[in-house]
């Protein structure tokens, strides 16, 4: 039987709660009807926040995952205190806003780094107003300083970023769209979400960003690592 999750955070990466009905509970956590909790995936941790129940009473909801293979059903990980809500409850989701709009920066700032470092990239991952790429290049003399400056200059573009729907046809079509060489773009329902930072960038992406390069502020590259003879991670954070 299939819970299908009704994902709010790809309508809407700036809700930041919403009510919802318990549709049960799975060993990976609570399924929802809805939700506004991102599910861990593509570099970019599970949210967290709150859960509130019909009576008051608030849970910690400490990540939130993917129930199935197919990434239709979000499973809300809840806090081991034994309080836990019924198949049928009414119950309001609420993020750490603070936290997500953190990664919306960090995940939007990553897409311009792969547009300042046109190579192919490895792996990568979001933190809490940081983040990293991983590029298959050789040691071509990277600046940090410079990487910097060229995705500033494109944050202070002020560019609208957003989001449209694309058949697997079309992207099997072109391939050039996708830019990770590890994670691929989420797949399976017959259509696949591109982002778009107008006039920049173009790829396929399941996560959360913000609505305009500017909201990201400055960023600072941090450290260039080598991680192989060919792999260089890039790693920034937010000034």
């Amino acid at each position: 039987m299939t819970m299908a999750t009704k994902l709010l955070f790809r309508e809407d990466a700036y809700r930041p709660s919403t009510a919802a009905t318990v549709l049960g509970v799975s060993e990976r956590g609570i399924l929802l009807d809805q939700s506004v909790f991102y599910a861990m995936g593509g570099g970019q941790p599970g949210d967290v926040g709150v859960m509130t129940l019909g009576d008051g009473r608030t849970i910690a909801v400490t990540n939130a995952v993917w129930n199935d293979d197919a990434k239709t059903e979000v499973a809300h990980v809840l806090s081991p205190e034994g309080l836990h809500p019924a198949i049928g409850d009414q119950v309001e989701l609420a993020l750490d806003w603070p936290r997500r709009y953190a990664r919306m920066k960090v995940h939007t700032a990553l897409h311009l780094l792969s547009v300042a470092l046109p190579f192919p990239v490895t792996g990568g991952s979001i933190g809490d107003g940081e983040g990293r790429l991983d590029f298959d290049i050789q040691d071509a003399g990277l600046d940090k300083d410079d990487i910097a400056a060229r995705v500033n200059a494109m944050i202070a573009q002020a560019a609208d970023v957003t989001e449209r729907w694309i058949t697997d046809a079309e992207l099997d079509a072109n391939p050039g769209l996708v830019k990770t060489m590890s994670v691929k773009p989420p797949r399976g329902s017959g259509q696949v979400r591109l982002v778009e930072i107008e006039g920049l960038d173009l790829q396929p992406c399941g996560g959360t960003h913000v609505r305009n390069t500017e909201e990201i502020g400055r960023i600072a590259v941090t450290q260039i690592e080598k991680k192989g003879k060919q792999n260089r991670r890039v790693r920034i954070v937010l000034a």
